[in-house]
C-alpha cells in the first residue's frame, strides 16, 4: 500500500517515537479491512516500538493507536489516507511521545480541562478542512486522558451519516450531541469547551501596550503586512478571527508564483509559521467590531474586539478579507449544512449517487460541477447570466459530461426541504418568468465573495459593494489607517496580489510613522 519512498520517510519519522505504541485493529471480511490490515502491517514493520494486534470495536474496519500500558490513545474508523494521512502520522508520533509544537499555554490549557469528553469527527478523504479538526482532537486526547476521540470516514460509514443527518464535513459530535461543523483549530475547540477562555484573553489584551502597526486579519495580506512591519523593527501586532482566512477553504493552488502546486491549509500553515519567525504579537480568534480613529494627528487609533477588549496603535492595516457570497433566498439559512454547502471538495463525497445543483457559472462553479459529476448521480448547474462565464476549456469539459444539465438565465428563488434536509431547488427562467422545481439532495453555492467590512460602515469610505477604498499606497480615507487584500478596491482577488498589497500597506504604514509627529511632541512645541 505504501511505496518504498514513503516507507523510507516514515521509518525516519518513527525514530522520534520514544514510547511503545500499540495498534489495535477491528476488522471484518470486507475489502477495506484487508486494505487497513495491509497498511497497519506495513507501519508495524517500520519501527520496533510499534506492535499490532486484533481487537473487536463495534466500528469495523477501525483501529486504535494506544500508548502501551496507558489509557492514552486515538481511533480511526476507516482508512486515513488522502488528506488524513498526515493525521495518521501525527497521531503515531504524538501517542509515541513526540512533543507537540503547540504553545506551552495551550498545552497546559488542554491538560487542565476537567470532566470527561468523548468526541467523534466525521470526515471525508477529499476534505482539506477536516485534518485540522482531526489533528486538534487527537492531540487533545493525547495530552489529556479524560478526552477521547474517534475520526470516522463518513463515506465508509454511510449508515451513521444517514442516521445522524450529516450533510457536511467535518461534523463533530461531543457525547453523542452535535458540537460543531466546519474547520476548527485547537484554539477554537478549546474556546467552546473552556468557557472562561474568552474572558481571560480579553484581560490579557487589555493589558497590552499600543502597537506601532496593528494588522486586523490573518490571511495572505495580513500575514505579509505583519512580516514587512516586523522586519522594520517596530512593535507589530496581528489580530485575526481565524489565521489563514479564506485560503483555508481553498483546495488546489497552482498560480502562486514559484510554487507549482500547493493547497490552502498547507499555505496558511506556512504563512502563520513565517509570521511566528518574527517578533509579532499574534492574537488569534479575535473578531474586530469597531474602528475608532485617532482624535488628533499623531494620536492612537483604537480597534474594539468582540470580547470587550480594545487594541490601540499608531497605524492600523485592515486586511479582513472576504467570505463566500450567499444566495439570500428562503431556505438557504435553514438548510445550511443540511444540503446547502459551499465547499464541493469537502462535502461532495457525502452526496455520492445523489442529485445536486451548483449555483454559479464562473470558473469556481464550473470546476465544482465537473468535480461533482464524477461522484454524484446528476448535476444541475444554474447560472444567472445568459451564458457561462468560466474559461472556455472548462466549459467544453463540462458540456462533455453526460450527467450534467446546464441552466442559463436562471435565478434561484428558494431552497425547499422536509425540515431535516434539502429536497429541491426552485429557480425562475429570467426570459419567460416561469418557475421550475428541481428535485435534489444537495446545493453547492459558488457565486463569488463578499468583503468582511460590515463593522466599518459609517467609519471609513466604502464602495457600494462594501470594499474599502484605497489609493495606490493602500491609504484609506482615515490618516494612519491602511488596507490590503480582498476587502479593498484593488482589482483581481488573488493570493499573490493580496500578499503584495499587504507588503505595500506595511511599507506605507512605516513611511507614515517616520513622517508623523507624535501627539506629545506636538504638544511640547
Amino acid at each position: 500500500m505504501l511505496d518504498n519512498n514513503v516507507k523510507g520517510q516514515l521509518k525516519a519519522y518513527f525514530e522520534r517515537i520514544t514510547q511503545p505504541v500499540e495498534l489495535v485493529a477491528s476488522l471484518d471480511d470486507g475489502a477495506k479491512s484487508k486494505d487497513m490490515l495491509e497498511l497497519l502491517q506495513e507501519i508495524e514493520a517500520l519501527s520496533d516500538k510499534i506492535t499490532l494486534r486484533r481487537g473487536d470495536d463495534a466500528r469495523k474496519p477501525s483501529f486504535a493507536i494506544n500508548r502501551a500500558g496507558t489509557d492514552i490513545g486515538v481511533r480511526f474508523a476507516g482508512l486515513p489516507m488522502g488528506h488524513e494521512f498526515n493525521s495518521l502520522i501525527l497521531a503515531l508520533l504524538q501517542v509515541g511521545g513526540h512533543p507537540s509544537k503547540e504553545s506551552a499555554d495551550v498545552i497546559e490549557q488542554v491538560k487542565s480541562l476537567e470532566g470527561e469528553y468523548v468526541f467523534e469527527t466525521y470526515f471525508s478523504l477529499t476534505c482539506q478542512n477536516c485534518p485540522d479538526v482531526v489533528q486538534a482532537l487527537n492531540l487533545m486526547s493525547v495530552l489529556n486522558p479524560r478526552i477521547k476521540h474517534v475520526a470516522i470516514d463518513g463515506a465508509l460509514f454511510q449508515g451513521e451519516v444517514e442516521q445522524r443527518k450529516i450533510m457536511a464535513v467535518p461534523s463533530i459530535f461531543l457525547s453523542g450531541e452535535p458540537f460543531g461543523q466546519g474547520r476548527m483549530g485547537l484554539e477554537q475547540i478549546l474556546a467552546k469547551i473552556d468557557t472562561g477562555a474568552s474572558a481571560r484573553d480579553a484581560e490579557k489584551i487589555k493589558a497590552k501596550d499600543a502597537f506601532d502597526v496593528l494588522v486586523i486579519g490573518g490571511g495572505p495580506a495580513g500575514a505579509s503586512a505583519a512580516i514587512y512591519a516586523a522586519r522594520k523593527g517596530i512593535r507589530t501586532g496581528i489580530a485575526a478571527e481565524r489565521f489563514g482566512g479564506q485560503v483555508l477553504d481553498t483546495m488546489g493552488i497552482e498560480n502562486f508564483i514559484s510554487v507549482s502546486h500547493t493547497e490552502g491549509p498547507k499555505l496558511a500553515a506556512a504563512l502563520e509559521q513565517h509570521v511566528k519567525d518574527y517578533d509579532v504579537d499574534i492574537m488569534n480568534l479575535q473578531r474586530a467590531e469597531a474602528l475608532i480613529p485617532a482624535s488628533q494627528p499623531g494620536g492612537l487609533t483604537e480597534v474594539r474586539l468582540a470580547n470587550g477588549a480594545s487594541l490601540k496603535a499608531k497605524t492600523v492595516i485592515l486586511s479582513t478579507g472576504a467570505r463566500w457570497r450567499q444566495m439570500n433566498v428562503p431556505g438557504e439559512d435553514e438548510y445550511r449544512n443540511k444540503g446547502v454547502a459551499y465547499c464541493p471538495h469537502c462535502d461532495g463525497p457525502l452526496f455520492k449517487g445523489k442529485r445536486v445543483a451548483v449555483i454559479g457559472g464562473g470558473n469556481s462553479g464550473v470546476e465544482a460541477a465537473i468535480d461533482l459529476a464524477g461522484i454524484v448521480a446528476h448535476v444541475t448547474l444554474v447560472e444567472f447570466d445568459s451564458q457561462l462565464r468560466a474559461d472556455e476549456v472548462l466549459q467544453r469539459k463540462l458540456r462533455s459530461l453526460p450527467n450534467v444539465t446546464i441552466v442559463t438565465s436562471g435565478q434561484t428563488t428558494e431552497v425547499l426541504g422536509d425540515g431535516n434536509k434539502v429536497t429541491a431547488l426552485v429557480y425562475k427562467d429570467r426570459n419567460g418568468g416561469a418557475l421550475h422545481t428541481v428535485e435534489l439532495e444537495g446545493i453547492f453555492v459558488q457565486i463569488g465573495l463578499v468583503p468582511n467590512t460590515e463593522w466599518l460602515k459609517g467609519t471609513i469610505a466604502l464602495t457600494p459593494r462594501g470594499e474599502i477604498e484605497v489609493d495606490a499606497r493602500g491609504q484609506t480615507s482615515i490618516p494612519g489607517v491602511f488596507a490590503a487584500g480582498d476587502a479593498t478596491t484593488v482589482p483581481y482577488k488573488q493570493i499573490v496580489i493580496a500578499m503584495g498589497e499587504g507588503s505595500k500597506a506595511a511599507l506605507s504604514a512605516f513611511d507614515f510613522l517616520i513622517r508623523s509627529v507624535p501627539v506629545e511632541a506636538a504638544a511640547a512645541a
